[in-house]
Order: C-alpha cells, then structure tokens, then sequence
C-alpha cells in the first residue's frame, strides 16, 4: 500500500493562517478548528484499506498469466488430433503420397504430371472400382483435356480426372471434391497439393464402400494445371459436362507445409455450409477472421475456390494447410515433413463433411439456403461455434448498450460527480489512444532503423528476437507515458479511482470498434464482442471485492481468470497470424520490417488494454521501465551487430532465402526478321527485400554492379518472365543456351481488313510455359485480338500466359492493329512481339553452366531454375 500525500506541517500552518483570515473576514467567529478542518476536507483521502500491488507482484502475475495463455494457445495450435473417427486410413493415404511425391517435381506438360502421375490415379481408381461394385454406389472416370483461355491465361490439353461416385440409382445433384497433383519446379509438392490428392483417393475408397447409399452424388476432381494459374479448375467448370449438376464444393490445397488445414473462407453466403462442417467436422479448425483477412488481397495467394465461385457460380469450403510456410513451393516440401496425424485429421475432417453434405436437403436446393452469413470459429480447436450475422448483430449491439449502460450509470451521480467523471474517462480514452500512437510511431522508427543498417529481416529465422525488440518497445513506450500520467497530472488523485477510469477507458475503446466492425458488417466483430463481453462481467461481479480490497492477491487473480477466455483467444489468433504471415513476409520485396513491427504493435496495444488497469495499482513502475530499456538497448546492440541471420539451412526447420535463377539466351530481332543481337546469361530474381547483399560473399559476381536495368524501348522491359513479379533483377553474362525443343514463331499472314486496319495471324511450336507481351508503337492501336479483352495490362504492354500439356497442337492467335501513316515509324514498324519460352522438365530444364552456378549458392538459399529464351520482333 503506497503511503497518502502528506502536507508538511509549515506549509499545513500557513494554510490554516490564509483559510482563518479568510473566515475571519466572512465570519468572525470561527476558530482555528474550523480552518484545521478546511484543511482537511481539501487534502486528499488516504485510500484506506485498499491496497496496492508491489511491482515484482504484478510483473509476475502479468507474465505468468500471459506464458500461461500463450503455451494454452500454443498446444492447441501444434495438437493436430484428440481422437480419430476410425472410418480413415492414414496409411493407404500415406502409401498414395509416397508413390506421387516418388516421382519428383510435376509440372503442367511434364512426364511426370501428365503420364507418371495420371497412370497411377487411374490405376488406384480402377482398383477402388473394382473393390465396390457390388456395393450401392457406382464410380464413373472421366479423363478431361480441356483447352480455353480466361483473364490473361490461356491453356491447351492440360490434364484432369474427374471421378463421379453415385447411387446405382444414379444422382441429379453432385458435390465437388477438388484437389490438384501437378507440382511448381524443384518441388515435390508433398503438401502442396499432393497429401490433398491422397487425402482424397482414400476418402473415395471410403465413401465407396458405405453400405447405405449416398443421397447425391460427390465428383472427385484430381486437377493437373493449378500452379498455372488455375486452368484445370478453369478448364473443368466451364466445359465438362458434369459440372452443370454440381450444386457445392469443397477444395483442399495448403499454403504451408503439414500442420491443421484450416478452412479460411466459404460461401459466397450459404451459410448452410460452414453449419454443415461445425456439425460433422471432427477436428474444426476455422475462423471468419482468416476469411476476412484472405479476401482482403493481404495474402498474395489464389486458390481454385475463386474459380468455381466466379466461373461455375457455385458456393464451396475452402481448406489449406497452413503450418510452416517457410517451405511452401520449395524443395522442402517433402513426405517426411508430414506427419501421419496431419493426414489423419485433414481425412476425418473431409470424409465427415463430404458425407454429411451427400446426404443433406440442402444440397439438393442450395437456392433455398443462398442468402446469410455465419460468423464461425472455432475454440481452441476442440468444438466450433457458428451464428447468423443476424444473430450476431443483435448480440454485438446488445453487448454494446449493455457497455454503454454500465459507464452511463456511473454518471448517474450528483452532478459535479458527474462532470469530473466524463470528463476523466475523456482524458483516459486520449491518454490511451496517445500511448498506443506514440508506441506504434516509436516501434516503427526502430524498424526503419534496422532496416538502414542493413539488418532486414533478422527475425525471419528469430521470431522471439522480433518480439523482444519491437514488443519492448512497444511495451516500454506505452508503461512510459502511463507512468508520467500517474506521476505529474493525478499525483492528489486516489490510484484505485485511477484503475477504474483506464479500464472503463479501455472497455469503451472495445465497445467503439465492436460498433464500427457491427456497423460494418465485418463478421470479425465477434472478437472485440468477446473483448467485451468477458471484462465487462469480471469487473461487475468483483467490484464489491475492489473497492473494499483494492489490487489485492485474491481481485488480481480473480480480474485475469475473468480475461483467460478472450486473451487465449486472442493468443490463439495471434499465433496463427504470426505463423501465416512472418512466412510470407519472405516473398515480398516491399519493406516487412515495418510490417513485422507493427504487427508486434498490434499484439502489444491488444493485449495491454486491460493490463493498463495494473499499472495504476502498482506502487511504482519503475524497475520493469529499466529492464524493459534494458532488453531494449541489449536486443538493439545484437541486432545492429548482425547476431541473427535471417536465414537458416536447420534440416529439422529450415528457413531459406528464395532465389530464381533462369539461364537465358534473348534474341532481338529487326524488321525484316534478321538476327539484330543477341545476349545470354542468368537472370537472378531474389523473392524478399534483402536482395542479394547475404549472396553476394559466396558470389562476388552477383553485386549491383550487374543489376538489371529496365529497357524501356522492350516489350516487358526485356524480362524473360512467366510471372508477373516486380522483384528485382540480376543479370550475370554466361554461354550461349540452345535448349533442343527450339522455339518455332511463324507469321501466318498479314492481311488488310478494313478501314486500314492490319490483322496478323501467327503460329507458336514451343515448350509448356510461355509468355507472350505485346506492345504497339507511337502511333499504333491494338485494337483486337484473339485473346479478346483478357490481356493483362502492363503498363505500356499486354501480357499472356500460355500453358500446354502432351501432345498438344500449335498455338494459334491473331491480333489486329490500327496503324496511323503518318505516325508510324518505317524503321520501327507498328508492334513489338515478344514471346519467352521456360523450359522446367526434362534435359531442355539444365545446363552445365546454370548447374555451377546452382553449386556456389549458401545451402540457406532455396534456388528454382531453369531455361529461358526470350524473342523480340517487330511487324
């Protein structure tokens, strides 16, 4: 218990002399006693029984309960399974992801993708059918190679399987189960997507050989082009004819490696869906927050589910591995990093969902359900919880006037009780908005720091080291100003008032964002519901307890038991966060240190809403602010002194730098198609915003000295790209590449139309991957083409990505340009045409100069490459 004010007595005497005067003026017959007690009465109130917390005390109570929350959260993030339904097999599923990882990388128009891997699911298929066919159902295959062209991509042959399992009495009405096998370069693809894919075969076998029939059909699609952008699922829902009948889907893919697949969007509306999955799902694992926050672009990710929602205008369930991104499209994306419970629960969990949709009303009239939201969670991985928005609007506001009456009632006093009440809760909300400002806006000024000093990305591979730096920060910014509100501007006022007023401050902010996100319509709004919701209630029922006792032992502890139910929450959706997001800061070029910092921040200002309470029921704050500056400076000093490494090479849990490497021969032509220069060498894109500063001491050759440059005067600035990245570029001089399948570009005809307008006609022979751009001169419009309006505009270029399988015909397409005579360059002419060719599979993939190369980088550098040549012309 801190000691009250004391006034010295000079200064206690002196006063009563200035009050005595006074009332001797107004009233001459008043004594000293009466001034003595004027005194008194303007002093302040000691605060009698209430104690107060000694700052080791609440030090340890505020770390032991947030180490508490975070292991809870921890646990239920890394447990993948409590109990198995029994009706799965994770060791035929396994033995199926064994024999297509077997086969390495399967790329679209690869052996492996289109042979290797198609035989062997049309074998284990047949096998399935075979086993079943005197069971109540009946398997139809369907091998489908669809070509058409959608946005800037454009396909040819590309290889699915479509497996349709229905009653023997046949079905009107199908569910999709949608999984892709094919695989991008250098990676096997173990998780992404080929565990999906084994998943599925084993459900099917499953689902087959029930001995009551399905009420509707399920169509198993195993799609081979999704790492091209989507065309399989493209390629399907547009043209098999099956794909009339299919009334909702579910699609399993992964952004990360193993771990929980978590459903992290659905619908559009239907909300009988998501109800379907909190009904049957065995291991729930979803959250709207995850589906609010992917449809928001702040992932840079795309899966089939947009395709069938926006080409097939059909409702689906959205799954992805989601742990360990670190490996995700890397050659460490193998089988032994997936652990048999992963498969285990992710088969529970879509043999169960499948099975309860086959069967329900619904599907059969999805149109009846469309409309509605749910707002859907899961807790803790152990059960889900799932509500209209409707719903889920009337509680919010609910909880909000429930708030809004609860700080109203504190103003129902004497009047000047009132006002000094309104007036501090104001200056609490400020003082509160201005401590998290501050603290974001110094956390941020730190992160720049780093970044100057080259430093990075040092938590890429030490998270916790992120935490320390930044979180201390945070932390210390936020104690600092708290600490000199306390101290100069309500030094006379009790700390227990105190207490009261920055939690009351604190659950009005809450209330405030829980109106905004309700009014919004954002389903997220649960959560700052439950921010709520959950202190609003501990804080009523210990009030007695706190004013009688203060921050004693017992109100400490009864306050945080009264947030575990938020704050493991919170904890949870914290981990998972970090976990997706800290992984894809490694694939983006833009600054992530800010980005880290201020996702740190948020955590820091979320979980110190209601922790401000104890600042003002501990004696003194003091020593926490010196060590929290202490770990601060240490954690600083490391950083700038280069002690974490970004990157890491552990086998168990590595995190490497992601680098492409194409060995490229360009080829620019003249007017007259003659050879009018040429060029080889690598072409280097680093993915993250380190660039090349850690490769270049093992590669001096690879410095900004060799930077690529862009040409403006080339179509796509003369880079051999299939993706349209913006990562910088290094370009180092090597031999000559002539790949054996050559490149074939051929100018079928030239023709004039009508009103000047010119129409070429061209023909393309070349591997599975290109990339055309086109870009017209001064004084030339490309007014039409075969591609119609689905370029891709780059700047001053248009752009087209063209894909094929085996045995695919030439590609054909034509453009029609508008030139004007007297604008048109003769020397010029009025297009530029540039077609890149990528070359992943097969000895056309390698050279021995790129091979050298491969061998110089850090093992802490994750290197895709392959073969390139670029043609430019010009018509």
């Amino acid at each position: 218990m801190s000691d009250p004010e004391i006034i010295p007595l000079s200064e206690r005497d002196s006063t009563v002399r200035r009050i005595r005067s006074q009332q001797n003026q107004q009233q001459p017959d008043s004594d000293e006693e009466d001034a003595l007690s004027s005194v008194r009465s303007s002093t302040p109130k000691p605060e009698g029984s209430a104690e107060l917390l000694g700052e080791s005390s609440a030090v340890i109570l505020l770390l032991g309960f947030v180490f508490l929350m975070w292991i809870v959260a921890l646990i239920s993030v890394k447990q993948l399974i409590l109990s198995s339904s029994g009706h799965f097999s994770f060791v035929r599923a396994r033995k199926h992801l064994e024999r297509i990882t077997s086969v390495g990388p399967r790329t679209v128009g690869s052996p492996e993708n289109e042979i290797t891997t198609v035989n062997y699911l049309l074998d284990q298929i047949e096998q399935i059918r075979n086993e079943s066919k005197t069971g109540p159902h009946s398997i139809t295959v369907d091998v489908q190679r669809p070509t058409g062209c959608f946005g800037y991509r454009c396909y040819d042959r590309v290889t699915n399987i479509a497996v349709k399992l229905e009653p023997q009495t046949s079905a009107q009405h199908f569910l999709l189960a949608n999984c892709h096998f094919d695989s991008v370069p250098d990676s096997p693809g173990a998780s992404d997507d080929a565990v999906g894919c084994s998943v599925m075969l084993e459900v099917l076998h499953s689902l087959a050989n029930l001995s009551t029939p399905l009420k509707h059909g399920i169509i198993f699609l195993f799609n081979g082009a999704e790492e091209t952008f989507l065309q399989g699922s493209h390629g399907f829902i547009t043209q098999h004819p099956w794909a009339s009948h299919v009334r909702a889907f579910v699609n399993l893919d992964a952004s990360g490696v193993g771990g929980k697949e978590l459903v992290f969007q659905t619908g559009p509306n239907n909300p009988w869906l998501i109800q379907a999955y909190t009904q049957a799902a065995v291991h729930p694992f979803a959250t709207v927050v995850g589906q609010e926050i992917f449809q928001s672009g702040l992932i840079p990710s795309d899966s089939d589910f947009r395709i069938f929602r926006d080409y097939g205008n059909i409702p689906g369930i959205d799954l992805a591995f989601i742990d360990n991104g670190y490996l995700y499209h890397t050659k460490y994306d193998t089988l032994d990093r997936i652990h048999n419970d992963s498969i285990l629960r992710a088969g529970d969990n879509i043999l169960s969902v499948l099975k309860h949709l086959a069967m329900s009303e619904e599907l059969a009239d999805s149109s009846k359900y469309r409309n509605g939201n749910m707002v859907f969670f899961d807790i803790l991985g152990l059960t889900m919880v799932a509500y209209s928005v409707y719903a889920g609007t009337i509680i919010n506001y609910t909880v909000a006037i429930a708030t809004l009456i609860y700080l109203c009632g504190k103003c129902m006093l004497a009047s000047c009780e009132a006002v000094r009440y309104v007036r501090d809760l104001v200056c609490a909300v400020i003082v509160l908005i201005l401590s998290w400002y501050f603290s974001l806006l110094v956390v941020r000024f730190v992160a720049w720091l780093v970044t100057k000093m080259g430093r990075s990305m040092f938590w890429y591979s030490h998270f916790y080291a992120a935490v320390c730096l930044y979180g201390s920060a945070a932390v210390g910014v936020i104690l600092l100003i708290h600490m000199l509100v306390k101290n100069l501007c309500h030094r006379n006022v009790s700390h227990v008032d105190l207490a009261e007023i920055f939690f009351d401050a604190s659950l009005l902010l809450w209330c405030f964002v829980l109106f905004f996100l309700t009014h919004r319509g954002w389903c997220s709004a649960y959560v700052p519901m439950m921010m709520v919701v959950f202190p609003l209630i501990s804080k009523l029922l210990l009030t007695k307890l706190f004013r009688a006792k203060g921050a004693s032992l017992q109100y400490s502890i009864l306050y945080l038991m009264g947030l575990a139910v938020p704050y493991v929450y919170i904890m949870f959706g914290i981990r998972v966060i970090f976990e997706v997001f800290t992984p894809i800061l490694g694939r983006r070029e833009d600054v992530p240190d800010i980005f880290m910092a201020s996702l740190v921040t948020a955590a820091t200002v979320i979980l110190s809403s209601y922790f401000i309470h104890f600042i003002y029921l501990s004696r003194s704050t003091k020593w926490t602010l010196a060590v929290l500056g202490s770990v601060f400076t240490l954690m600083f000093v490391l950083v700038s002194s280069g002690v974490f490494f970004p990157y890491s090479a552990n086998p168990s849990s590595p995190q490497p730098k992601r680098v492409f490497v194409q060995h490229i021969t360009r080829r620019f032509h003249a007017l007259n198609g003659s050879l009018q220069s040429s060029d080889s060498g690598f072409c280097i894109n680093d993915q993250d915003y380190t660039g090349m500063q850690h490769i270049t001491p093992h590669i001096p050759q690879i410095n900004d000295s060799i930077r690529m440059h862009c040409q403006d005067h080339i179509p796509y600035y003369g880079f051999p790209r299939f993706l349209t990245v913006k990562f910088l570029s290094w370009y180092l001089p090597a031999p000559e590449v002539s790949p054996k399948a050559q490149l074939e570009l051929k100018l079928l005809s030239r023709q004039e139309i009508s009103w000047g307008i010119i129409k070429l006609t061209f023909e393309v022979k070349g591997p599975s991957h290109m990339s055309l751009y086109l870009r017209p001169h001064a004084g030339a419009s490309l007014i039409l083409s075969s591609f119609h309006s689905r370029m891709l505009r780059l700047g001053r270029d248009s752009f087209i990505f063209y894909s094929h399988g085996l045995d695919a015909p030439t590609w054909n397409f034509w453009l029609e340009i508008q030139p004007s005579s007297s604008d048109v360059s003769p020397d010029e002419g009025m297009i530029s045409l540039a077609i890149s060719a990528h070359y992943f599979s097969g000895s056309d993939g390698r050279s021995e100069p790129l091979e050298s190369l491969l061998e110089r980088f850090p093992d802490w550098a994750f290197t895709s490459s392959w073969i390139t040549t670029y043609h430019m012309y010009r018509y």
